[in-house]
Parts: C-alpha cells; sequence; structure tokens
C-alpha cells in the first residue's frame, strides 16, 4: 500500500512538473511574438511591393508625408465597412498623408481584389502582399488593421475599424504632428 501511495506521489509530481512547463513555455512563446509586433513609437518594418497598376512602393525609413497604411481583403465584411470612409478621406487628405490599400493577396483573389477596388473607387495605391511576407512581416493576425507612420517612419497608431469620426481624428492628428 505505502508502495502505490510512492508511485502516485511521483507520477502526480511529474505530472505537475510537466504542466508548469508547458504554462511557462508558452507564456514565453507569447511574449516574443507581442514583443516582436510592430507597436507604435518603434520603427515600421521595411517592405516593398508591387501596387496593382504595376508601380512599386516602399515603406522604411523617412518619408515626404506620414502614411495610413491599411491591411484588407476583398472577403472582409468590416474591410467593406470601412472602405468608403477610406476613400472620402484619402480624398480629403491626399495632399497631406499618403495612404496604402495592402491587399492580403495571398488569401484573396484577383478579380475580387480588382472588382472591391472599382466598386469603393480607391484612388489610392492597392499594393499586394501576394506571398504573404508583409502580412507576417507586421503580425497581421485580423483584418481590417491600420498603421499610421510618420515622415520619419515611425509607427505612431495601430488599430482596428473605427468609427469615420475617430479615423479622421488620427489622421488629423497624424498630420499635425
Amino acid at each position: 500500500m505505502k508502495r502505490n501511495i510512492w508511485i502516485l506521489a511521483v507520477v502526480l509530481v511529474l505530472v505537475g512538473f510537466a504542466v508548469y512547463q508547458n504554462v511557462s513555455f508558452g507564456d514565453r512563446q507569447a511574449s516574443v511574438s507581442k514583443e516582436a509586433a510592430p507597436k507604435p513609437n518603434y520603427m515600421a518594418p521595411g517592405f516593398k511591393l508591387t501596387a496593382l497598376d504595376g508601380s512599386v512602393y516602399e515603406v522604411g525609413g523617412a518619408r515626404e508625408k506620414p502614411l495610413l497604411m491599411n491591411f484588407w481583403a476583398s472577403w472582409c465584411g468590416p474591410c467593406e465597412l470601412e472602405a468608403p470612409d477610406l476613400a472620402h478621406l484619402y480624398n480629403k487628405y491626399k495632399d497631406q498623408i499618403d495612404f496604402y490599400a495592402v491587399n492580403m493577396t495571398a488569401s484573396d483573389r484577383m478579380d475580387n481584389i480588382k472588382s472591391f477596388v472599382k466598386h469603393f473607387e480607391f484612388t489610392f495605391p492597392v499594393l499586394l502582399d501576394s506571398d504573404g511576407k508583409v502580412g507576417e512581416l507586421y503580425r497581421i493576425s485580423g483584418i481590417p488593421m491600420t498603421y499610421l507612420v510618420d515622415k520619419n517612419g515611425v509607427i505612431r497608431d495601430g488599430f482596428s475599424i473605427l468609427h469615420p469620426d475617430e479615423l479622421e481624428k488620427r489622421i488629423k492628428k497624424m498630420i499635425d504632428s
């Protein structure tokens, strides 16, 4: 009987240790990922992408104007809700801030992308992340996702879909800074 109790105690200690190791490792993984993700007051990760019109655009480092960078896909319902606001605000502020719509092309279809752009009258550059590497670089886990980048290439804000008034307020703040 005493032997069974000892065996049970050893098994429980080993199981407890295994659970502790898994929980601790999981926490370390999460904090590494979180730290590596782009965040306000850090440089925007650099990349080059080809746009729908064939032009090549670059992000990273100093630029003439601030940048609104929106990650989206044609199949995304919230992206459809946000699209008219982006088109309107671009037309209103295009002389003061650049807009790049980064399509998650690896999970989208070209005919749907073109249809979406035409329907919502996007006149700003639509960049194609065909291999998904920029989405990975920016740790995009949900769309739409928008980053505001200042003239020095520093991320100043990052958010998902916002009410149009709040989106405009944040754009104005970026322009004025």
